[in-house]
């Protein structure tokens, strides 16, 4: 089972991600463990403050390294087994299927989600393993980022997604995984203009081969 340590300063923006679909479906068979850390509970100050202004200058508030330094140490103490500590941040390195898969093989990942004008450098250069992007722009926080990495790698995980079949018949030898086109009932759909957009034929011949040899074709294959 792999854990997912969560730090965020907005533990609720998780609610509903937590309680639907294939995520609520593999916590309740103990196949991933989400937990998520509130970073407030490691502010020493009666306000719970855990950003300050930057130094230098500049607009918006920074997250302090002392209470998130405390939070990663906390949470590494209380849980075994090979740990990866993830720093979202646009100037980490892009997410990719490979990376899901790499991460996957750990049995805590612990992801720091910053907020306001970012997160203390030194967190980046002495705390993290690694920094991570999920895209070439800029978000308010970690949290999204940290969603997307919980259902790539999730996936990933056997029996997450029921038959052992649905992943496996996606997934490259390199680590990546293949997308093609997917059609479903009805055969032909009529819009209100009187349109006809109809499923390719060769996918209800019942010809087996000719169905994956056109599933190779038009299909792209995601590894990096």
């Amino acid at each position: 089972m792999i854990k997912f340590n969560i730090i965020t300063i907005f533990p609720s923006i998780f609610d509903s991600f937590l309680k639907e679909s294939f995520i609520k479906k593999a916590q309740d068979k103990k196949l991933i463990k989400i937990k998520i850390n509130n970073l407030r509970d490691w502010a020493d100050d009666p306000h719970k403050k855990v950003d300050d202004r930057p130094y230098g200058g500049g607009l918006g508030m920074v997250l302090k390294v002392e209470p998130i330094y405390k939070a990663v140490q906390d949470i590494k103490r209380k849980n075994k087994g090979k740990t990866k500590v993830i720093l979202f941040t646009p100037r980490g390195k892009k997410f990719t299927q490979q990376k899901a898969n790499e991460f996957s093989q750990y049995d805590n990942l612990i992801m720091i989600c910053g907020r306001y004008e970012g997160v203390d450098e030194r967190v980046a250069k002495y705390i993290a393993d690694e920094k991570i992007s999920i895209g070439n722009y800029d978000l308010m926080g970690g949290e999204l980022p940290a969603m997307v990495v919980i259902e790539a790698v999730a996936r990933l995980i056997p029996n997450v997604l029921g038959k052992p079949n649905f992943l496996r018949e996606r997934m490259t030898s390199n680590g990546g995984f293949k997308e093609y086109p997917q059609y479903t009932r009805p055969e032909v759909f009529i819009t209100r203009s009187g349109e006809k957009w109809k499923v390719p034929p060769v996918l209800i011949s019942g010809h087996q081969k000719k169905i994956q040899d056109w599933k190779e074709k038009r299909g792209k294959v995601i590894e990096k």
